[in-house]
């Protein structure tokens, strides 16, 4: 499996499993079994997916020592603040059913995440987290918090897929040393990806399907990828990227299809803002 190295020294997998929407808990554990068994070592979760338990039981079930494994969980905006993510992180460990964290990253830019950085660069300096970071930090917001605090995010979790490909957002990081990791590496099926003509043309070239087309114009860009499906045999596609490499003529034409804008999720939107305030995602 293909590493990136964190700015910290850590190394993580180039390619995760994502849970986001995976709510039922017996499909969310079984999925997170079936990835493991079939060759994924980082698992992407978060508290306010609500399936951290079923993911801490499917990695008892797998039988893969925890040294290992790379696991990844994120705070959402209503645990911000210094206080509050200590007692989020607690309560996201004992879910998980582990000792330490892998990579725990700030969810939202919103709400007191300053007070939260604080907390996990306390809980980082004591050894419970192996790395930091943050997910869905706007260059702005960034730069803000990298300038304004003593521990650089090892990572930036972003929307990141052909139709919203981050080129400049991936340059600032790269200035940071901030390593990019891509949500929504499929863009959840939007814009009618699987029958875009030009992946398609890629995708029928080397005899590989769409998403694993997507899937590796990322990974040559190192980017960090954590695509999500419950289906066995998706789940072993999506990992089989590594014997094949887009040439020049590929990587323009999917340069091509970029928009320079969030396709997904806006958080600029000022109605989105307001749900992220109000929304209770029961996290217990």
């Amino acid at each position: 499996m293909k590493k990136v190295v964190l700015n910290n020294g850590v190394e993580m997998p180039i390619i995760g499993f994502g849970v986001f929407q995976i709510e039922d808990a017996a499909q969310c554990e079984q999925a997170v079994v079936d990835a493991i068994q079939a060759g994924y070592r980082l698992i992407d979760t978060a508290s306010a997916y609500l399936n951290e338990e079923a993911v801490g039981r499917a990695i008892k079930r797998s039988g893969v020592p925890r040294e290992e494994l790379f696991i990844t969980t994120k705070l959402i905006i209503q645990e911000q603040g210094y206080k509050e993510a200590k007692e989020a992180f607690e309560g996201s460990l004992r879910r998980l059913q582990l000792d330490y964290l892998d990579l725990y990253l700030v969810h939202q830019p919103l709400g007191d995440y300053y007070g939260s950085w604080r907390a996990l660069e306390e809980l980082y300096k004591e050894g419970r987290i192996k790395a930091i970071g943050v997910s869905n930090f706007y260059p702005d917001r960034l730069i803000d918090l990298i300038q304004h605090n003593e521990i650089v995010p090892a990572v930036n979790q972003v929307e990141t897929h052909p139709f919203t490909q981050q080129i400049e957002s991936q340059k600032i990081m790269e200035e940071f040393n901030v390593q990019i990791e891509s949500w929504g590496p499929l863009a959840e099926g939007k814009n009618n990806i699987f029958e875009n003509e030009k992946l398609l043309v890629i995708a029928n070239k080397h005899g590989k399907s769409v998403a694993q087309i997507i899937l590796r114009w990322l990974v040559q860009r190192d980017i960090v990828v954590i695509p999500k499906s419950t289906r066995k045999e998706r789940i072993q596609e999506n990992i089989n990227i590594f014997d094949f490499e887009l040439d020049k003529s590929d990587m323009e034409q999917i340069a091509i299809i970029d928009t320079g804008k969030n396709l997904i999720i806006n958080h600029r939107d000022p109605d989105l803002v307001k749900w992220f305030g109000v929304t209770n995602f029961d996290i217990k």
